[in-house]
């Protein structure tokens, strides 16, 4: 290898053969997992200006003083190279260099500088670019003759008193449809890739084979502003002469039924797509083939498939061969070439939906009423059902639910307008077998029932198929207590169905993008999954959907429909923005920037946070109350507060939460956001700003004093959650904070050391408890196992978070609720850095202070993360001479401390071992304030 670049790259991670010529010897510092805007060897980076990231190993590390770092063009010649002086600064180096070319594959190596000038060795990878302005865009969109969607248009009101269709499935819905091109390619391609979106849901095949494992492509975004456009790297699947492309299209998030009404046709009625390939051959010519008059159409063998209807599909029906050479495709009929503006299509970032993992039953139930499936675990996903001696016509129906009645039989806890979760099969009687997994919909489930088989399945023919966003696993926690475990596991699995394109509330009712539900669980996510990109493609949705009045949505994407739906309604169903909500365009970014040290996500959210507060602002001065405090308007308060909810029927009871503490949670968070804004000026380089941010903030601070807090620091409303809030944000002087923690743990112990906290309080209550000086009373909370509480999901059966605490009542009687919500996992945080001590103290882990509560009751606990320098575990454990085990791995680049009682210590790179003395621990864990 010279020194030029002139090389052909190993795989990824893999180091050269042996080391430079100026190297170390072999057993010396080398860098790897090597990264580009968080991926490995992406082949569709849709930025310019991508961030390059690595890893360094423990051994020898000591000896680096920075980095080299070379990115060359696929004939070798370099691009952009850089040396970095520091020897941590190996996360997100961003790329400075000419523009980089859309479509385009480049390599990139890095190797560590030593003390001295000594050079260690190369270690190399690949990125591809993206099609990176909307001119590379030259495909048409192309449209299939349709009857359009069914139009459905119904209300809040309609889902509270069941109000829906009077009609079936299969008289509204209409078919799928299939869209082929057939294209001549010359002998000699070397390189192949597809671009391809939709507006609907699509399956690309080339030759008839898909073009990669995604589902349910492009993808949920707010289709106004942007359209992903995934890349398929096809390369293998061409051959010289005809080949076909294949798209099979359904509605989708487009035109299908969403939200929590069951509406249709949120973006628009009928279906489109566009596509174009991108040829290399090895002569170095390049060709670009779009979708366009040549692409031809028919109905597929689906009758109708629909993200929350389910799909009903026709094997009979099939066109064997359609998207592939040969095809005579008579009667098909020429697509249509629409007008519409491809400039909204930009490249899809982040981890696509994928199939993530197959469950076996843990049990199959012959019934009356069909044969019942119990896969041990509530997920989002899809049945796969093998048939494989399968009668010509044979329908097969799958339903799906979430639990079972306490008695055992059937219960449906998901209903209302367009929520049947319900699938069909009709087999062809191919005499080898025949399987179906649904293609254009996803079930929240756990059980599954299934009616027309012949027989019950037999070992293997019936699984479960887990779908999500394919986000890396970043984190876990274990401990000596298997309750406790177990409720890490049910927030995981919530964060795995509900992370599906974009961060959602449920997998089944409503599937929406609810601001609410992410800002309060979003630091509990980095722990236990990779979701930088993930959220980041969030927050671009987010800002798209931002009002011109600065107000921001309390659910992204947000629809033309969604919006024209809220201006005709009034009370909750009326909400467009919401104080605690509205907020997320503050905290979900600086909870990024915290955790994952991304000054990116700073940087592309601050003018839409800024309008954010102008809006605030503007409502405070015009409110007719205190001019500095953002009380105006309807919100939600700190919704789904427990002892609200108790004695009245659901419509009537979910109001009363916003009622009593919509004036007292709007303006705190407004104070937060100011704050948080003020920090983020301050990143950005803005001190002006900053400052005006932080002026800002204290006044709403004070002027809050004065309204709310009387003369024995108690607040007008005396629930959990406002002292909670109160406490997390600053809201009162030093000098009382201390009062409204006593009253706060005052409140809670009257409660039955049970807490009754709502969406927006509940992660701010241990540690408002923590810091108060109450910490046993955090960990009684923590331990409780009445209801409300979150032992009492798990003593209960659950295995994922629950939408409200009683959602099965304590003789198993389940309620028609949601039992996969997210939000009230935010506790998972907690266990990350209270019980096990994991506590990022610098953005992005470049500092850690390990402080584990030795004195939770706990015999050993285990956890790791894995920060942008690499994986960060602790591992501890009591032992019966009295001496508490602290074993620490400290990754490269992180400077950690442990406390004990005796001070900080230092801890060095690698697995340090540490004892304390256990009664000293637990003295100083109950003494400190």
């Amino acid at each position: 290898m010279d020194e030029s670049g002139a090389v052909t790259p190993p795989a990824e991670g893999s180091r050269a053969a042996g080391p430079s010529a100026d190297g170390p010897p072999a057993d010396g510092p080398r860098v790897g997992t090597l990264r580009v805007e968080t991926l490995c060897a992406p082949i569709d980076v849709g930025t310019r200006r991508p961030r390059f990231s690595w890893t360094v190993t423990v051994a020898g590390a000591a000896a680096i003083a920075g980095y080299e770092l070379v990115v060359a063009d696929r004939d070798g010649g370099t691009v952009w190279e850089t040396e970095r002086s520091r020897p941590d600064d190996g996360v997100l180096v961003e790329y400075d260099g000419p523009p980089l070319r859309s479509d385009t594959d480049y390599h990139w190596r890095v190797r560590p500088v030593l003390a001295g000038g000594a050079r260690g060795e190369w270690v190399h990878s690949s990125f591809s670019t993206a099609l990176l302005a909307p001119a590379d865009w030259i495909a048409p969109w192309v449209s299939p003759p349709q009857t359009p969607t069914h139009i459905e248009r119904w209300t809040l009101l309609d889902w509270i008193l069941q109000k829906g269709p009077s009609t079936g499935p299969a008289e509204r819905l209409r078919p799928v449809q299939l869209l082929r091109q057939a294209l001549v390619v010359r002998p000699g391609v070397t390189r192949a890739r597809l671009y391809a979106t939709a507006h609907g849901s699509y399956r690309a095949r080339v030759n008839g084979v898909p073009a990669d494992d995604q589902v349910l492509a492009p993808g949920f975004d707010s289709y106004r502003h942007r359209v992903s456009a995934q890349c398929y790297d096809v390369t293998a699947q061409l051959r010289a002469g005809e080949n076909v492309i294949g798209l099979e299209l359904a509605d989708g998030w487009w035109a299908g039924r969403i939200g929590i009404a069951g509406a249709s046709a949120h973006w628009g009625s009928e279906t489109a797509a566009s596509w174009q390939l991108h040829l290399e051959y090895a002569d170095g010519l390049r060709e670009v083939i779009p979708c366009g008059g040549d692409v031809v159409t028919s109905p597929g063998p689906w009758e109708y498939a629909d993200l929350f209807v389910g799909e009903s599909l026709d094997r009979g029906a099939e066109q064997t061969g359609w998207d592939r050479p040969g095809f005579a495709a008579e009667g098909w009929m020429p697509a249509r070439l629409l007008p519409d503006d491809t400039a909204t299509i930009v490249p899809f970032e982040g981890a696509p939906i994928r199939r993530t993992a197959v469950l076996e039953p843990v049990s199959v139930t012959e019934t009356d009423a069909g044969v019942v499936v119990d896969f041990g675990q509530v997920i989002a996903g899809r049945v796969r059902l093998t048939l494989p001696r399968a009668r010509a016509g044979q329908l097969v129906t799958i339903e799906h639910t979430e639990t079972l009645g306490a008695d055992g039989e059937w219960f449906v806890n998901i209903s209302g307008i367009n929520k049947e979760q319900t699938d069909h099969y009709r087999a062809a009687g191919h005499g080898d077998g025949e399987v179906f997994e649904p293609v254009f919909t996803f079930h929240g489930f756990r059980y599954a029932r299934l009616r027309g088989l012949d027989a019950p399945p037999a070992a293997g023919e019936v699984v479960a198929v887990v779908i999500g966003s394919d986000l890396e696993s970043t984190g876990d926690f274990r401990s000596s207590d298997p309750r406790l475990n177990r409720l890490h596991d049910n927030v995981v699995w919530s964060q795995r169905a509900n992370f599906l394109s974009v961060p959602t509330d449920c997998p089944q009712r409503e599937r929406m993008g609810w601001t609410g539900d992410i800002q309060v669980f979003a630091a509990a996510a980095t722990n236990n999954m990779d979701v930088d990109v993930f959220l980041s493609r969030w927050l671009r949705n987010l800002r798209a959907d931002q009002l011109e009045d600065g107000r921001i949505p309390v659910f992204s994407p947000y629809s033309p429909h969604d919006r024209g739906a809220a201006e005709a309604a009034s009370g909750l169903g009326g909400i467009i923005a919401s104080a605690g909500w509205s907020d997320a365009i503050a905290i979900v970014p600086w909870t990024l920037y915290e955790r994952y040290g991304d000054e990116r996500v700073l940087q592309e959210n601050y003018d839409a946070l800024r309008a954010w507060i102008g809006h605030q602002t503007r409502s405070a001065q015009g409110s007719g109350g205190h001019p500095l405090l953002f009380t105006a308007g309807d919100h939600f308060g700190d919704w789904l507060t427990p002892s609200t909810l108790r004695g009245k029927p659901l419509h009537e009871a979910i109001g009363i939460a916003p009622a009593l503490t919509s004036e007292l949670v709007a303006p705190m968070f407004q104070a937060w956001t100011l704050t948080l804004a003020a920090r983020i000026a301050t990143v950005l380089g803005r001190p002006a700003e900053a400052a005006e941010h932080a002026h800002h903030a204290a006044a709403v601070r004070a002027a809050f004093t004065a309204e709310y807090l009387d003369a024995d620091s108690r607040l007008p409303v005396e629930l959990q959650g406002p002292y909670a809030i109160a406490l997390a944000f600053d809201m009162v002087p030093d000098d009382r904070r201390s009062a409204l923690a006593d009253r706060l743990a005052e409140l809670v112990r009257s409660n039955g050391d049970r807490l009754d906290t709502g969406f927006l309080s509940v992660p701010y209550l241990l540690d408002a408890l923590w810091t108060g000086g109450h910490r046993e009373l955090a960990r009684r909370v923590l331990w409780q196992s009445g209801q409300p509480s979150w032992l009492y999901e798990v003593d209960h059966g659950a295995t994922t978070m629950w939408e409200s605490w009683d959602a099965v009542e304590e003789d198993g009687t389940p309620r028609a609720v949601s039992l996969n919500h997210y939000a009230f996992g935010c506790v998972d945080d907690w266990l990350y850095r209270r019980v096990a001590g994991i506590q990022s103290t610098a953005p992005g882990y470049r500092s850690v202070l390990i402080d584990p509560d030795l004195a939770c009751g706990l015999r050993t606990v285990d956890a790791h993360v894995t920060t942008p320098y690499g994986r960060l575990a602790v591992r501890w454990s009591i032992g019966e001479d009295a001496l508490a085990t602290v074993a620490v791995e400290v990754p490269f680049g992180v400077a950690a401390s442990l406390r004990t009682p005796d001070g900080d210590r230092a801890l060095g790179v690698g697995t340090s071992i540490h004892t304390v003395r256990l009664d000293r621990a637990a003295e100083v864990a109950r003494s400190a304030g």
